[in-house]
C-alpha cells in the first residue's frame, strides 16, 4: 500500500468524521437524541477530556482548564509520533495490514485533535440552543475545544435482578459510552493490530547467501 492510498483513506475518514460532527453541532441541542433503532441512538454530547470523558484534573491537582490544555498538547505530540510511524512503515514497505491500521489510528487521532484545537474558536455553546459555525461568540479559545460525540449503542438496557448483591434493582446498560467516527477509526486500527498482529508485523524473509545458493544449485544438479 503506497502513501497515496494511505492519504486517501485518511482523507475519507476525516471528511466523514468532521461532516458528522459539524452536522450534529449545527442541528442538535446538547443532550438531544434521536432513536435510529432500539439499540442505536444519535445522542449529542461533548467530551472535554480523554477517552470515556475522563479528565486530567480528576487525576492530577490541576484545574480543568490546565488539564484540558495539557491533554490537547499531548495529543499534538502523539499525532506527530503516529504520523512519523506511518511514514516510516510506508518507507520501509511494511505490510498492507499494518499501513491500513496505522492510517486508521492516525486519521482518528487527527479528527479528534481538530475538535480540541479549533472547535472552541468556531462554534458557540450548544446549551439550550443549536450552535452556529463561525460564531461571533465562540464558547472557547484555541486548544480548548470540546470533542463532539454522537454514536450511542445501548444494546442492553435493563435492570439488575433484586437478588444481585450491591447492584440489585439498579440500572444495567450495555454499551454505555458515546463515541464518534474518529473513535471508531482508532478502535478499528488498534483491533486490527491486535487480531492480525502476525500479519501486520510479519518479518521479511532474509535473502539467501551466495554459499546457500551454490549448495542448493549443486544439490539440484546432482
Amino acid at each position: 500500500m503506497n502513501i497515496k492510498k494511505s492519504l486517501a483513506l485518511i482523507f475519507l475518514i476525516l471528511v466523514i468524521d468532521q461532516w458528522s460532527k459539524i452536522y450534529i453541532k449545527t442541528h442538535f441541542v446538547l443532550g438531544e437524541s434521536v432513536d435510529v433503532f432500539s439499540w442505536f441512538k444519535i445522542l449529542f454530547i461533548e467530551n472535554e477530556g480523554a477517552a470515556w470523558g475522563a479528565k486530567l484534573s480528576d487525576i492530577l491537582p490541576v484545574s480543568d482548564a490546565v488539564g484540558k490544555l495539557i491533554l490537547t498538547i499531548f495529543r499534538l505530540f502523539a499525532i506527530c509520533g503516529i504520523g512519523y510511524w506511518l511514514f516510516d512503515v510506508i518507507r520501509k514497505n511494511g505490510s498492507k495490514t499494518l499501513i491500513v491500521a496505522v492510517s486508521l489510528i492516525f486519521a482518528g487521532a487527527l479528527g479528534n485533535i481538530l475538535d480540541s484545537v479549533f472547535y472552541g474558536l468556531i462554534f458557540n455553546d450548544s446549551y439550550n440552543e443549536v450552535a452556529t459555525i463561525f460564531s461571533d461568540e465562540p464558547y472557547g479559545e484555541l486548544f480548548y475545544g470540546k470533542v463532539v460525540d454522537m454514536l450511542y449503542f445501548p444494546l442492553v438496557d435493563t435492570t439488575w435482578p433484586s437478588w444481585v448483591p450491591y447492584f440489585g434493582g439498579g440500572n444495567f446498560r450495555f454499551f454505555e459510552p458515546v463515541f464518534n467516527i474518529a473513535d471508531t477509526a482508532i478502535s478499528t486500527g488498534v483491533g486490527i493490530l491486535l487480531v492480525f498482529n502476525k500479519k501486520a508485523f510479519k518479518k521479511e524473509e532474509e535473502p539467501e547467501s551466495e554459499i546457500e545458493k551454490d549448495t542448493i544449485q549443486d544439490a539440484t544438479n546432482e
